[in-house]
């Protein structure tokens, strides 16, 4: 399909595009799709994938950045009215575009370029989707399973969990790719929280609190946290929670972060 239509891949736009039929089933079968579903695509290629989706009777709303292989998706869907086929960069579309998804599942192998930030994007909103099921670099999905004490646990790692839960994951060999890329790949479900942690207004705080907490990994969390609230207030949190008063923020878990997040919530606009 590349040669039919003259496309020469773009290294800037992580084009690495699933072939195996295999691995595209398995992606599609971790969605738990049922006829009528809505699903985002982002990145569709060449539309493996998509054709899958299609195929369990899904309502497919496909974003791709490349003009020209969004041209050859409208000549090989042409017959497809399920289908919705979108010129755009998906970050900005996201941005720019509706906020409500709760009732949309994400199932895509993702551009690996801008892969994490659409799914920390999507994560983050109020009503993100009831599922995503995603195509990543090994290292990232390992970035979002990560529990405390471990290198790679961080801020990623606590943006994704405060409303998903880990579900599904399986590794994708190189080989199934074409081009093959020069890192491994899994793919991942994730699985919206039926039950809330936070309210809306303490997700905000979250989001303060860990992002600051972990802008220094080395240094002690509460020196980084006096940066936006009172010593006072925060020496009252540490107490209460029984925290040793040199613990750093990769030691503590999500548990640990909501609960801080529900003492230091409620005079946030001090400090």
């Amino acid at each position: 399909m590349l040669a039919q239509h003259g496309i020469m891949l773009t290294k800037s736009l992580g084009q690495n595009f699933l072939h195996d039929q295999n691995q595209v089933q398995r992606i599609a079968e971790a969605a738990q799709l049922k006829s009528g579903d809505r699903v985002l695509e982002i990145g569709p290629g060449l539309g493996p994938l998509t054709r899958a989706l299609l195929a369990k009777g899904a309502r497919v709303t496909a974003v791709e950045i490349d003009r020209r292989l969004h041209a050859s998706l409208e000549q090989t869907f042409q017959a497809e009215s399920s289908l919705t086929l979108i010129h755009a960069d998906a970050l900005k579309w996201l941005r720019q575009g509706p906020q409500d998804w709760s009732q949309w599942k994400l199932v895509s192998n993702l551009p690996y370029s801008v892969g994490s930030p659409i799914v920390i994007e999507l994560a983050l909103l109020p009503k993100g989707p009831s599922d995503m099921v995603v195509t990543l670099q090994q290292e990232v999905i390992d970035r979002m399973m990560a529990t405390p004490d471990s290198k790679i646990y961080g801020v990623m790692s606590l943006l994704i969990q405060l409303r998903y839960r880990i579900g599904q994951r399986f590794r994708i060999p190189a080989g199934c790719f074409f081009p093959e890329p020069d890192v491994e790949s899994s793919c991942l479900a994730l699985h919206r929280r039926h039950t809330p942690l936070l309210t809306e207004d303490q997700c905000r705080t979250f989001v303060q609190l860990v992002k600051l907490g972990f802008s220094q990994r080395r240094k002690v969390m509460w020196k980084l946290l006096k940066q936006r609230w009172h010593a006072d207030l925060l020496e009252t949190a540490r107490q209460q929670l029984e925290l040793d008063p040199m613990i750093r923020a990769q030691a503590l878990g999500l548990d640990t972060f909501v609960a801080l997040t529900q003492r230091l919530h409620p005079t946030s606009g001090e400090g």
